[in-house]
């Protein structure tokens, strides 16, 4: 099965992931802003997607593309401040992506970096005023500071799903 990468960045931990998930599989990458690329040549797909303020950044993309989507094997890796678990689960839910559309995807959850220097204005007074709202203190820091969660081996597991799909061995 031949398969391909999509994802959507903002400040680049995406990116770099859909990077190094291509280098290690041999898989072609797009990032969905720069290619227009016909989805139906591929059988399955790895789609990258930041969380940024709650919300799955290529929500819109992937609910222009839901009717091929739904028909392959899709895995959704998405990147954040925040580790696997119901915080993220709700974020999810918060795309208003159809749970047809979700239930088909395996999702892993990996963590991100954010550095405050390099964010733009508005994103740095939202995670202020964020921060002032939180009630977790190693978050609130991590708002207000920033965080490098980066981890080449955190793709592990995305690639033995890239193995399974290629053999053909993928359960969905």
């Amino acid at each position: 099965m031949n398969g391909a990468i999509f994802f959507a960045s903002k400040y680049g931990s995406t990116k770099q992931y859909a990077n190094w998930i291509a280098e290690a599989t041999d898989l072609p990458v797009f990032d969905i802003n720069k290619n227009k690329v016909n989805l139906s040549k591929y059988d399955f797909f790895i789609i990258g997607s930041p969380i940024i303020y709650y919300k799955l950044l290529n929500r819109k993309w992937m609910k222009a593309n839901s009717a091929i989507i739904k028909k392959k094997p899709t895995l959704l890796f998405t990147v954040s401040g925040a580790p696997a678990g119901a915080k993220l689960d709700g974020w999810m839910a918060n795309s208003n992506l159809s749970i047809n559309l979700i239930s088909k995807m395996k999702h892993v959850a990996l963590r991100g970096r954010q550095k405050p220097e390099e964010l733009t204005f508005y994103d740095r007074i939202m995670l202020k005023i964020g921060a002032m709202r939180n009630p977790d203190p190693i978050a609130r820091k991590e708002e207000l500071y920033g965080f490098d969660y980066m981890d080449k081996s955190s793709i592990e597991p995305i690639l033995k799903i890239v193995q399974q799909l290629q053999s053909n061995e993928f359960v969905s």
